[in-house]
């Protein structure tokens, strides 16, 4: 939807513009207490199977392969004092606006996976990579404290497997096949609400 595109990059370049100030004391807050990159950079899978680099701020310690999609599902020892905030607040997402602007992301829309997990389910994944994926839904919604689920799991990446992304998956194919503008603001209002009451 042309509105859809127009609001994203309306909505990004504004909130970077007005949030400028926040992006900078993070980053020069992870510079000074968590020795690395400001940024961490993913491989993600996007619209029509596209590979593209999703920006985060880093909130955990340097490991190698990370970049490269290694999964440490349910590990939280890596993750900083700083890194836990910043997630809890959910200001590690918001470089993903500059991957709006770019076109990688949209606003609202199914989270995009590492390439590991969109072998997995692969027809799903099919009708799920129709739409670009976002930085919010209704997935994100429900499963805001994933990782705590995770750390409690006995085997994380057969929890992720078997019971976590297939719940996803039918939430991002709900989303596909019914999405509209208007059920995107809800889903930005409900994000915001989440984060706030969390």
């Amino acid at each position: 939807m042309v509105i859809k595109r127009i609001f994203d990059i309306s909505s990004s370049f504004l909130g970077l513009i007005i949030i400028s100030p926040i992006l900078f004391i993070v980053a020069l807050s992870i510079m000074i207490l968590m020795p690395g990159p400001v940024l961490f950079i993913q491989t993600r899978i996007g619209k029509g199977g596209k590979e593209f680099r999703l920006l985060k701020f880093r909130t955990m310690l340097v490991k190698p392969k990370t970049s490269e999609g290694s999964f440490d599902a349910g590990d939280q020892s890596r993750i900083t004092a700083l890194g836990k905030i910043l997630r809890k607040t959910k200001l590690d997402e918001i470089p993903q606006l500059i991957n709006v602007l770019r076109g990688d992301m949209s606003l609202v829309g199914p989270r995009p996976e590492v390439r590991k997990w969109t072998e997995v389910y692969p027809e799903q994944w099919t009708i799920v990579h129709k739409v670009l994926p976002g930085i919010t839904d209704n997935a994100s919604i429900e499963f805001r404290n994933e990782e705590e689920l995770l750390a409690e799991s006995s085997n994380p990446e057969e929890t992720y497997k078997n019971v976590i992304l297939p719940r996803k998956l039918y939430i991002y194919i709900k989303y596909v096949n019914h999405h509209s503008f208007g059920g995107d603001l809800m889903i930005i209002i409900r994000t915001i609400q989440s984060v706030i009451l969390k």
